[in-house]
């Protein structure tokens, strides 16, 4: 019996499923909005509120959890300088759904999952370089 065991499978092994959500809570934090299917939208936004309240809390053992769960050191740094500020008055409910009904390829429901009180420039902006970038640089 599955009582109490919740969450989606969205047709993935739970390995896949992981590195999903990990991959679009690095997205949401960069973007601060992006469009994706209603169901995985509903999934990550619990991934991504605990993620902020691991932020808020702050110091160095939550900072080591976020950077488990997130694996992206540019944007664990805007979780914690600029998000855990932001939000650190709130508490509880930092993103939103909205639904944008369904895409034109496949008719797959699809919805926009932002943070609330969003700084509007992040959508589109590349938030510096990436980890590795330095031998790039030195070859050009």
């Amino acid at each position: 019996m599955r009582h109490k065991v919740g969450g989606r499978k969205l047709q993935r092994t739970s390995a896949h499923r992981a590195a999903l959500f990990r991959n679009l809570s690095a997205a949401l934090i960069k973007h601060e909005q992006i469009t994706t299917t209603v169901a995985k939208a509903k999934e990550l936004r619990p991934c991504v509120e605990k993620l902020v309240t691991l932020a808020k809390k702050g110091g160095l053992s939550n900072r080591r959890l976020a950077h488990a769960r997130l694996l992206d050191d540019v944007q664990l740094v805007k979780l914690f300088d600029v998000l855990a500020t932001r939000y650190a008055d709130r508490a509880g409910g930092y993103t939103r759904i909205i639904k944008a009904g369904p895409r034109a390829s496949d008719q797959a429901q699809m919805a926009i999952i932002e943070f609330v009180d969003r700084d509007v420039s992040a959508k589109g902006q590349d938030s510096g370089p990436v980890m590795g970038d330095e031998e790039y640089e030195d070859a050009a």
